[in-house]
């Protein structure tokens, strides 16, 4: 026992005098600010408290948790709206996992983000859009979705207007209802006047009812394809953009 606890002691005196260590905070949380948010960024705040309160520090991502009663705690907000409008561009909002779903309806994001799920699965963390909206999540920003499900009843779950979309890691789902033709999993209605490249682009996904999986208009052409079947799943990845067809 004791043994163990004199190894402990020498690995936790070579992590704290370790040379990143003499960084001083500021250097520290720019440098954390640079790796993905998860696992990379996670993982770092497993190394010990200083760590953890700079890789969790509310300037390098904000969380939205269901059960917040108030904003005491800086970068906790109790909805993904509130999140949105408080975030910066090119911030991370991570979405809690667990079995409160969260309401997103015609929540228009106009700034780079990141929406990320909490949970080890994306069936862990679910957004709901009611149905009298037109959609969940409405792009007009270049923006990345990831580990995250997000379900309509009537409407499409993704709107993307401008900017490149990324999905990926996701589910989206349509519930069956007698207007299924009226809901689509993802609608895109970017056009070539953007000075941005627009364009989706999808990756390990899965896509669930709706009378298609995507509705394009414009120049906006499916290219990329590629399925991978799984026993009770299909799984999609491909990119909608305005650049020719790749022929497969």
């Amino acid at each position: 026992m004791e043994e163990k606890q004199a190894k402990g002691k020498r690995a936790y005196c070579s992590s704290s005098s370790a040379p990143v260590n003499a960084l001083d905070d500021g250097c520290l949380m720019h440098i954390f600010a640079l790796l993905s948010p998860i696992p990379d960024r996670y993982n770092t705040a497993l190394v010990c408290r200083r760590w953890r309160f700079l890789a969790c520090h509310p300037r390098l991502w904000l969380r939205v948790e269901g059960s917040v009663k108030s904003q005491s705690d800086p970068g906790v907000f109790p909805n993904l709206d509130s999140a949105i409008l408080a975030a910066r561009p090119g911030d991370t909002i991570l979405i809690s996992a667990g079995e409160e779903e969260h309401v997103a309806t015609n929540i228009q994001i106009k700034k780079p983000l990141c929406l990320m799920g909490g949970g080890d699965l994306p069936d862990d963390t679910i957004l709901v859009s009611s149905r009298g909206s037109d959609s969940a999540l409405e792009f007009l920003s270049t923006c990345k979705v990831s580990n995250l499900t997000v379900r309509s009843e009537l409407g499409c779950c993704l709107l993307h207007r401008s900017g490149r979309l990324t999905v990926e890691g996701c589910i989206l789902q349509c519930i069956e209802h007698p207007l299924d033709h009226l809901s689509c999993p993802i609608v895109s209605t970017a056009g070539t006047y953007s000075p941005v490249q627009n364009g989706v682009s999808v990756a390990r996904t899965r896509i669930e009812g709706g009378a298609k999986a995507v509705l394009t208009s414009g120049s906006l052409v499916l290219h990329s394809v590629r399925v991978l079947y799984a026993r009770t799943s299909l799984y999609f990845w491909f990119d909608v953009s305005q650049k020719p067809p790749i022929s497969l």
